[in-house]
């Protein structure tokens, strides 16, 4: 049975033809973008980058949540922070980066990002 996307249209151009976004590239960019903040262990469901090489990219987009209308976005995360940073700070630093990422990579407006802390990680002593 073959897999339904949502796609979105982001450009027409007559003359060139029109390109248009799956709803899981915007997840996967979230995704990517909240993992790279400092003090993020992971996304919730315990994805990390160093995992999605060997479990390919459509699980990056676990633990995120894109609603798409009108070329405006809002996004949900589910996130992992590292023990010892300070929440507010880090989820401020996460929403940032992740609007910045969307709208810079699609040119879809990002209307807002919410984020639920699901856990906290311990640094694993070796």
């Amino acid at each position: 049975m073959a897999e339904t996307r949502n796609t979105y249209m982001i450009h027409a151009d007559g003359n060139l033809g029109e390109v248009q976004i799956a709803d899981e590239v915007v997840t996967i960019i979230a995704g990517l973008a909240a993992t790279e903040v400092e003090g993020v262990a992971s996304m919730a469901g315990n994805i990390t980058n160093e995992l999605v090489s060997k479990l390919g990219m459509k699980n990056l987009s676990k633990g995120v949540k894109a609603e798409i209308v009108d070329n405006n976005v809002s996004v949900d995360l589910a996130l992992n922070l590292k023990y010892g940073y300070n929440i507010p700070e880090t989820s401020e630093k996460v929403q940032d980066r992740v609007k910045t990422a969307i709208e810079n990579m699609t040119g879809l407006q990002v209307i807002d990002v919410n984020i639920r802390i699901a856990g906290v990680e311990m640094e694993k002593s070796n």
